[in-house]
């Protein structure tokens, strides 16, 4: 189900993150933050390919990059900036390793070939919708919010703050992240997980 290049990107990122984290100890060694993280991407991104397998489409995860920084047409990069990968090593070193960005990895979709045969069908269309993509990035926010519980249910505090720390950041509606393929399929459906992940967050940082 997920392939050598999103196997390569998941595992990159995790180091990545690994790292970012590392700069206090407060999350345990750099093994156990690797390893939670790997768990945690990959079940995002299960959950989402499960979502898009029953919406007739695929998506395949990619490294978060950026093109272009303005408006005009000349103001972009020559070559896509990986940004996913940068980002949390220079947020975690300009806040002494107090903040911790996660949001790194997005994902592309396409349409299944026979998804055009079903006129008359449940779809009577061929493209994906903004809602679509709302829902196949809200349910790899949802699953680590069920992780998040499951975590510290089990005992695994760290665990369970990664979990809620990387649904707090995928929602934030900028770029190409989950935040923003859901906030402009469905208002509401943003609005909701929104209060989720903030009510989780503010219980890991007084509760756990």
């Amino acid at each position: 189900m997920i392939n050598k290049d999103e196997i390569v990107s998941i595992a990159i990122v995790a180091l990545v993150l690994a790292f970012a984290f590392s700069i206090v100890s407060s999350f345990g060694s750099f093994v156990y933050v690797f390893t939670s993280i790997i768990i945690i991407i990959c079940a995002n991104t299960f959950a989402k390919k499960i979502s898009a397998f029953y919406l007739d489409s695929e998506i395949e995860v990619k490294i978060w990059e950026m093109q272009r920084y303005g408006y005009k047409p000349q103001r972009h990069f020559e070559r896509p900036f990986p940004i996913g990968l940068f980002l949390p090593i220079i947020v975690a070193v300009f806040s002494l390793g107090y903040l911790k960005w996660m949001a790194s990895v997005v994902f592309d979709i396409k349409a299944r070939v026979y998804r055009t045969a079903k006129r008359f069908g449940i779809y009577s269309f061929s493209e994906i919708t903004e809602y679509h993509l709302a829902l196949i990035a809200a349910s790899g926010v949802v699953i680590n919010l069920v992780l998040g519980i499951f975590g510290y249910l089990a005992g695994f505090d760290n665990f369970a703050r990664l979990n809620i720390y990387y649904a707090f950041f995928s929602i934030i509606p900028i770029s190409d992240l989950d935040g923003n393929k859901i906030f402009f399929g469905s208002i509401i459906m943003w609005s909701a997980l929104a209060a989720i992940c903030l009510l989780g967050l503010g219980y890991v940082f007084f509760v756990i």
